[in-house]
């Protein structure tokens, strides 16, 4: 079973009336099997941020079909059975940290007193208990990615997708981060993660894919990205991803 699946998909932008299309994607096929904790690499305007617009019904592929959790992307129904976390939350700014998550919850379908007693839950976990009414806007960028992270998992998601989510968070929400991951991954859940930080990649995901200027160039266990095709031994993430990412600037 996936909880993703992209079929030949392409997506090309109106850019204005001197540049009539942009290409973002090039007939991407890719599986993300259910269960496991996926990377999706690639350097600045690969295509990753479009691919994940499609996966949450934000916008609608030029070719191709996309599925997410066994559904059309276009059945919005399946949405509330996923988490976001985005690297640059714009939430209301005049809502409480309390509100929101009641706010997201009653979204995604949380209903009854379960409600509050999550949005209890994740507040402690997250550290903003003692933040709980105090507007947004009073908040730090760490202090709203904490709250992000806990406005993806008020719905207690099949499917959380991570953009980057460890921009502007400390230390202590680092390591909250990854354990959250590592039980997503313990419970048979799935984990889609965009990142530039290759050491936490390594530590967290067992799949990998890599687009480069809109085309996926691998995806395959990280396992076999990792393992030298010239030695047959481990090597870091960094060198491995180097040749593939030259693509670029060869194309």
């Amino acid at each position: 079973m996936t909880a993703a699946e992209f079929e030949g998909v392409a997506k090309a932008y109106r850019a204005g009336p001197l540049v009539r299309r942009v290409t973002a994607l090039r007939d991407v096929s890719l599986s993300v099997p259910a269960g496991s904790t996926f990377a999706l690499l690639g350097p600045n305007r690969a295509g990753k941020t479009t691919l994940l617009k499609l996966l949450l019904s934000l916008c609608s592929p030029t070719a191709g079909t996309v599925t997410r959790l066994g559904a059309p992307a276009a059945d919005r129904r399946t949405l509330a059975r996923v988490g976001y976390v985005h690297e640059s939350h714009a939430f209301p700014r005049h809502l409480s940290a309390g509100e929101l998550l009641t706010f997201y919850g009653g979204l995604s379908g949380v209903r009854g007193d379960d409600l509050p007693r999550r949005v209890d839950t994740l507040l402690e976990r997250v550290g903003l208990a003692d933040r709980r009414r105090e507007p947004i806007g009073r908040f730090s960028k760490g202090m709203v990615q904490r709250l992000g992270l806990a406005q993806a998992l008020v719905n207690d998601p099949d499917l959380l997708v991570l953009d980057e989510p460890t921009e502007g968070l400390d230390l202590s929400g680092r390591l909250l981060l990854r354990q959250v991951v590592r039980e997503f991954r313990a419970a048979g859940r799935t984990v889609l993660l965009v990142s530039h930080v290759l050491g936490e990649v390594e530590e967290l995901c067992d799949r990998v894919a890599v687009l480069v200027a809109g085309s996926l160039v691998h995806a395959g266990p990280l396992a076999d990205l990792l393992r030298d095709p010239a030695t047959g031994t481990r090597r870091p993430l960094e060198a491995a991803l180097r040749p593939l990412y030259e693509k670029e600037v060869a194309a």
